[in-house]
């Protein structure tokens, strides 16, 4: 190609044939990766089980687990799925639950942190007992919300709030406290009133840490899933995993799995999006 067909190619596009054949064979490499690193995991994983170091019950063979997969997808013999219930249709239960109540430990959080960051005397309030409940885990309290809540939804959706709600609130209440004070101190020189200087200053220096802890709170409200239906947790995905392993199906329980970390990898690759979307300053000078 001649010196004047490279100049227009890169006229009409902005880059240059070999900027943009760099860029296609980045992305093809980005891409090949993790697909590289799946087919070695399951050969590794074929080659485990074919050994006959364990017992099929404890390492199934992948092609069990797409029989399960198929099984608990489809009707079969006149049974729906597992327990009258597809996969799909379990996921999309327990997706509702952390919805809601990752929803709710989401909303509470960044409004506590606004709030602690702001005003100091409450920060020294409730930033023990938040530190606090950060620290136990979802099963310590469980049984605490099933007696007080009883055995349907409600537990469920408030241990999924609970465990959502301190990455929220630490990450936004740290963001706040290290918004620049000549900011405030200028936003205050114009005239701007309390509620301006949290709207238009605060809130846009620490909606990218905040964006973090919502990531954060949701990856912790997926951890949380299993937890929060162990007890009448059928339907929803957690409920499958837990009722499988009670009956040693662990082709049922690498379904379920699978299902729920393929699941929050789609999720956290949405609030990325959102994150980058929201917040495109954020990694650049």
């Amino acid at each position: 190609m001649s010196s004047t067909r490279l100049e227009r190619a890169e006229t009409r596009t902005g880059k240059s044939p070999v900027k943009r054949l760099f860029h296609t064979s980045t992305r093809i490499r980005r891409a090949a990766l993790p697909f590289g690193s799946l087919l070695l995991f399951l050969f590794l994983w074929e080659l485990l089980a074919a050994s006959g170091t364990w017992s099929e019950t404890l390492v199934p063979p992948p092609v069990k687990v797409w029989d399960a997969f198929i099984e608990v997808s489809t009707t079969n013999d006149g049974v729906r799925g597992y327990g009258g219930t597809t996969l799909i249709e379990h996921l999309g239960i327990s997706l509702r639950r952390i919805a809601l109540g990752a929803g709710i430990g989401i909303a509470l959080g960044v409004v506590f942190g606004l709030v602690m960051g702001t005003v100091g005397w409450v920060r020294s309030l409730f930033e023990p007992w938040i530190t606090f409940l950060r620290t136990l885990p979802p099963l310590a309290y469980f049984s605490l919300l099933i007696i007080w809540l009883g055995i349907n939804e409600e537990p469920k959706i408030t241990l999924l709030a609970v465990a959502a709600f301190p990455p929220v609130a630490v990450s936004t209440t740290t963001a706040v406290a290290a918004v620049p004070r000549s900011l405030l101190e200028a936003a205050r020189a114009l005239g701007a009133s309390r509620w301006d200087v949290v709207k238009d200053v605060v809130v846009p220096s620490a909606l990218p840490e905040t964006l973090t802890g919502v990531r954060l709170a949701t990856g912790v409200a997926y951890s949380s899933l299993v937890a929060a239906e162990l007890v009448n947790g059928l339907p929803g995905i957690g409920g499958m995993v837990k009722d499988a392993a009670n009956y040693n199906n662990t082709p049922v329980v690498l379904v379920g799995i699978i299902a729920i970390g393929v699941s929050g990898l789609v999720i956290d690759g949405l609030l990325l999006r959102l994150e980058r979307a929201v917040v495109p300053w954020r990694g650049r000078s």
